[in-house]
C-alpha cells in the first residue's frame, strides 16, 4: 500500500475524534472509545498486527493512564480540600481589595493567579477557578470566561508540576536514550531528565514573546468588545502594568526552567509573580491613572450574561489568615523542590519504588510501570491534602465531602484518558520491528503520517508545528495527551526534513499549551461555573482569534530558530 494511503488511514482515529467531539458534540467519554476502536481496527486490518498484541498495547496505555489519573486526582483533591476548608475562599477574598480597575484585576487573577494554579494543579482547573472570582468582582460572565481561557495558555506547558513535558513525552524517552548512546544527541542532553529539561528550555524561548504580548492584546480585546467605549485604546493604556506583570512572571519562570527543570516554571513563576504583582498594585506601581470598568450592567449586551450575573454573586469572606490559607501551596512547592533535587537523596528513594507490569500478555516489548511515590499526585498533592485537614482544622464532614466530590469528578476524565492513552499506545506500537507482530513491516502510524506530511509541507513545517499541538489539545482536552499523541509524529517530521528534532518537539509542547484556549473541555467547564451553558460556540469564536495570533507568533519564532539560528541542534 502506498505511503499516502497509509497516512490517510492512520489519521482516521484522529478525524473520528474530531468529527464526533466537534461536529456532533459528543463528550470525550463517548468519542474517545470510538476513536480507540477505529485505531484498533486499523491496526488489525491494515497493519495486520495480532489481536492479542493490540490488546497488550491497549493495556499498556491503560496503565500509563492510571499514572496520569493519579496526578489528576491529586490536583483535584487539593482544590476541593481547600474549597471545603475555606482556604480557597480566603485566597479569593484577598484579591478583592487590591484594585478597583478591572484591567488590573484581569491581569492579577486571569494572567498571574491562573498561571500559579496551572503550575500547581493544571487539567483545566485554573480557568474554572478564576472565572467565578472575576465574576464576583463585577465582570460580565462572557468576559470572565474568555479572559481566563486565553490567559490559561503560556503556563500550560509546565502545568501540574511539569506533567505535559515529563509524562507527555514519555514515549520519546527511548529515542532520547538511543541518541545519547549513538552520539546523535551531540551534547544537547545526556539522559531522560536533561532531555525533558532541554524541551522545557526551548519551550520558554518560544512562549516568551506571547508572555509579553498576550496581556496587552487581551486587555485591548476586553475593552474593545466589553467596554462602554468599545475601544482597544482603553485596554492598551494599562500596558505598563502588563509589562510589570510579564517581567514578574518571566524572570522566575525562565530561571526555574533553565536551572531546575520542567516541574516548577509555572508554579514558581505564578507564585512569586502573584506576590510581586499584588504588592506593586497596592503601592500603585504602574497602575493606570484612570480607573476602568465595564459600565452599568443594565447597559450590557444580553449575550454577555448567563444564569449567573454580577448582581447575584456572593462576596467572598476570609475564614482564616492569608498566610494560613496559602500554607498548602507553599508546602507543595517546598516538597517538590526537596524531592526533585538528586543531591538530597530523597529522589532516588521515591523513584526506586515502582509498580511494574513487564511483558504484558507475554510480549517482551510491551511493558509499563508506575512510580507511585514519585508521581506529584501522591507526593506532594495527596500528602498535602491530608496535612491540610489538620492545618485548616477541617471537620470530618467537610473532609468527607472533599474526597467524595473529588472521586466523583474522576469518572469522566478516567474514561476519556483510558481510551485516549490506549489509542496512543497502539499508535506508537504499530511500528514494532518484529516479523511475527508486524508482518508487512510498516512504519508506525505516527511515522507514516510524518513521512507523508514532510513530503507535502517541506521546510515550512516549523510554521505549522505548534498548530498540530493545539489541535491535539482541542481534540483531547489535554496538553499531556496531545504530546503523547503527536510527540513521535513531530519528531518524525523533523527527522524526515532534517530539522532540529528538539526544537520541533518543543513547538509541540507550546502548541498543546496554546490549544487550551480553544479546548472544548475547558470551555464547557468554564461555561458551567459562570452560568453560560449553551454559549460554548460563542466563546470559541472569540478565543480562536488569540489562538491564531499565538500560533503565528510561535510559528515565526520556531521557523527562525530551526532554519536560521540553531539548525544543527539535535
Amino acid at each position: 500500500m502506498s505511503l499516502e494511503m497509509l497516512a490517510i488511514i492512520a489519521v482516521l482515529p484522529i478525524l473520528a475524534a474530531l468529527v464526533l467531539m466537534v461536529g456532533m458534540r459528543w463528550p470525550a467519554t463517548k468519542a474517545m472509545p470510538v476513536a480507540w476502536g477505529v485505531c484498533a481496527l486499523i491496526a488489525i486490518a491494515v497493519w495486520q498486527l495480532p489481536v492479542k498484541y493490540v490488546a497488550a498495547l491497549s493495556l499498556q496505555g491503560v496503565i500509563t493512564a492510571v499514572g496520569i489519573l493519579i496526578i489528576v486526582f491529586g490536583a483535584i483533591i487539593i482544590l476541593y480540600t481547600l474549597q471545603y476548608s475555606g482556604g480557597m475562599e480566603t485566597i479569593q477574598y484577598g484579591f478583592q481589595n487590591v484594585s478597583k480597575d478591572k484591567r488590573v484585576q484581569a491581569i492579577i487573577i486571569g494572567y498571574m493567579f491562573c498561571a500559579f494554579v496551572e503550575g500547581a494543579a493544571g487539567f483545566g482547573t485554573p480557568a474554572a477557578l478564576a472565572a467565578p472570582l472575576l465574576l464576583s468582582l463585577g465582570f460580565p460572565p462572557l468576559a470572565a470566561a474568555i479572559v481566563c481561557l486565553v490567559f490559561n495558555s503560556f503556563p500550560v506547558t509546565f502545568g501540574a508540576v511539569g506533567t505535559p513535558v515529563i509524562v507527555g513525552f514519555k514515549y520519546l524517552h527511548g529515542l532520547a536514550n538511543e541518541a545519547v548512546i549513538s552520539g546523535a544527541a551531540g551534547g544537547a542532553f545526556t539522559d531522560v531528565e536533561t532531555f525533558n529539561k532541554a524541551i522545557g528550555e526551548w519551550a520558554t524561548l518560544m512562549h516568551i514573546a506571547m508572555i509579553f504580548i498576550l496581556p496587552v492584546f487581551m486587555l485591548g480585546f476586553m475593552t474593545r468588545f466589553f467596554g462602554p467605549n468599545k475601544s482597544w485604546k482603553d485596554g492598551f493604556k494599562a500596558w505598563k502594568f502588563c509589562m510589570f506583570a510579564a517581567v514578574s512572571f518571566t524572570v522566575p519562570f525562565m530561571l526555574t526552567a533553565w536551572f531546575i527543570g520542567p516541574e516548577f516554571p509555572s508554579l514558581i513563576g505564578g507564585l512569586l509573580g502573584t506576590g510581586i504583582l499584588i504588592f506593586g498594585a497596592k503601592k500603585g506601581f504602574c497602575i493606570p491613572k484612570d480607573t476602568w470598568d465595564f459600565g452599568d450592567s443594565a447597559n450590557w449586551n444580553p449575550e454577555w450574561t448567563g444564569t449567573i450575573t454580577s448582581d447575584n454573586t456572593c462576596e467572598f469572606k476570609a475564614h482564616m489568615s492569608q498566610a494560613r490559607a496559602w500554607v498548602p501551596y507553599v508546602l507543595i512547592g517546598a516538597i517538590l523542590v526537596v524531592t526533585r533535587i538528586p543531591a538530597l537523596g530523597i529522589k532516588s528513594i521515591l523513584t526506586g519504588i515502582e509498580i511494574s507490569f513487564p511483558h504484558i500478555l507475554g510480549f517482551e516489548n510491551v511493558n509499563a510501570g508506575i512510580k507511585i511515590l514519585y508521581l506529584p499526585g501522591t507526593i506532594p498533592f495527596m500528602l498535602v491534602a491530608v496535612l491540610t485537614i489538620f492545618l485548616h482544622s477541617m471537620s470530618r464532614e467537610n473532609v468527607a465531602k472533599a474526597w467524595k466530590e473529588s472521586i466523583i469528578k474522576m469518572k469522566n476524565p478516567s474514561i476519556a484518558l483510558f481510551f485516549a492513552v490506549a489509542l496512543v499506545s497502539i499508535f506508537r506500537g504499530s511500528g514494532v520491528i518484529d516479523a511475527a507482530l508486524n508482518p508487512l513491516n510498516y512504519a508506525s502510524m505516527p511515522l507514516t503520517m510524518a513521512k507523508a506530511v514532510a513530503g507535502v509541507v517541506g521546510q515550512a513545517w516549523p510554521m505549522f508545528a505548534s498548530f498540530v499541538g493545539g489541535l491535539g489539545s482541542f481534540i483531547t482536552g489535554s496538553n499531556t495527551v496531545s504530546d503523547m499523541l503527536f510527540g513521535e509524529f513531530q519528531l518524525g517530521v523533523a527527522s524526515q526534513l532534517g530539522l532540529s528534532k528538539m526544537i520541533i518537539v518543543a513547538a509541540q509542547s507550546v502548541g498543546g499549551a496554546m490549544g487550551n484556549m480553544v479546548c472544548i473541555h475547558n470551555i464547557v467547564a468554564v461555561c458551567a461555573v459562570v452560568g453560560l451553558s449553551g454559549m460554548e460556540g460563542t466563546i470559541l469564536k472569540k478565543t480562536v482569534v488569540p489562538f491564531m495570533v499565538y500560533g503565528l507568533v510561535v510559528g515565526t519564532v520556531v521557523t527562525t530558530f530551526s532554519l536560521v539560528m540553531f539548525p544543527n541542534v539535535f
